[in-house]
């Protein structure tokens, strides 16, 4: 077991190396400091003077990756690489183009991210499992048919209107859950029953669908007839053995929205108003805050690396074979 933990995270290093490498050429290599600076800046006639004073102040008058002028590992340390890509290794993120503790801020804004990404993923995976069993258990009925329609009805409405309508039905006509805002302490869950009730909404159609299929799937082989032979009923087969032996599939649909538990979602935390991290990268972007967006591309491949290995962990677990193969 421990060999095959060790094996998969070596595997992760080159994917994570290769992650940090093609954000570095990205944000200094086919978008200069001198054009970020421009940006920035947000005028069309820049003197050169305020475009090397706004780099001296970020630390992007260095040289890209060696520098001559310096001695010793000064010559590598002394380096935007090392000073913005290397570091990040390291989980030091620096300081934000505004000049706050990037570190700071994401330790900061990660709960309100957790408090809401955690009820979602748990009460969604829920609902959609339940619901998808209750499909596959009416297959072939008029029960089953709706469903599925319904479930392809609700895959094909923008995440948008589920935001907006919930606003409004949810929160402006009855009056029920604020709109936008957040509170911390034992005030704080009348600010996230809203956006947790749509999250979990607007997953139900395609999440439930695609459980639906896994289970169909398993319905048909020959070991769930042979547990109906046995004089099993069909509540037992269907938990105890078709969402048992669709674990795997499922896991794999669950590393999608490990990222997120701390990534925060974008869509919710900007039109609610939510102080996490979804949008403070959304903030970073439209200020042009190219420190921060560079420290969230990096977390982001960090924990969704970490996500690929916790499935990898979990596949073992539930089924033994993996870690022969």
């Amino acid at each position: 077991m421990m060999a095959y933990i060790v094996r998969r995270t070596l595997y992760a290093i080159p994917i994570l190396i290769g992650v940090n490498l093609l954000t570095f050429l990205l944000f200094f290599v086919v978008n200069s400091p001198d054009d970020m600076a421009r940006m920035h800046l947000g005028a069309k006639r820049v003197t050169d003077q305020a475009i090397e004073q706004w780099k001296v102040e970020r630390g992007y008058d260095k040289p890209l990756v060696f520098n001559l002028e310096a001695e010793g590992l000064g010559q590598v340390t002394d380096t935007i690489f090392f000073d913005k890509s290397l570091r990040l290794f390291a989980f030091d993120f620096g300081q934000s183009d505004s000049g706050r503790n990037i570190g700071h801020d994401i330790g900061q804004r990660m709960w309100p991210s957790l408090a809401i990404a955690i009820p979602i993923m748990l009460v969604g995976l829920l609902v959609n499992i339940t619901f998808s069993l209750l499909l596959a258990f009416f297959r072939g009925t008029y029960l089953d048919f709706w469903g599925v329609v319904l479930c392809v009805a609700m895959m094909s409405i923008s995440g948008l209107f589920y935001i907006i309508g919930g606003q409004v039905l949810l929160g402006k006509l009855l009056n029920l859950f604020p709109i936008s805002g957040y509170d911390i302490g034992a005030h704080a869950w009348k600010f996230l029953v809203l956006p947790v009730i749509i999250g979990v909404v607007s997953s139900i159609g395609s999440g439930s669908r695609w459980y639906r299929t896994l289970f169909l799937e398993e319905i048909n082989k020959d070991f769930v007839r042979s547990a109906r032979a046995k004089g099993l009923s069909e509540q037992r087969v269907l938990i105890g053995h078709v969402l048992r032996n669709a674990l795997i599939p499922i896991l794999t649909g669950v590393v999608v929205v490990l990222p997120t538990l701390f990534m925060g979602s974008l869509l919710l935390e900007s039109f609610f108003g939510v102080p996490g991290l979804g949008s403070y990268t959304i903030d970073a972007i439209n200020r042009q805050d190219f420190a921060i967006v560079r420290a969230m591309v990096f977390l982001g491949a960090v924990l969704y690396i970490l996500g690929l290995l916790l499935t990898d962990i979990s596949y073992t677990i539930a089924d033994p074979r993996v870690r022969l193969e």
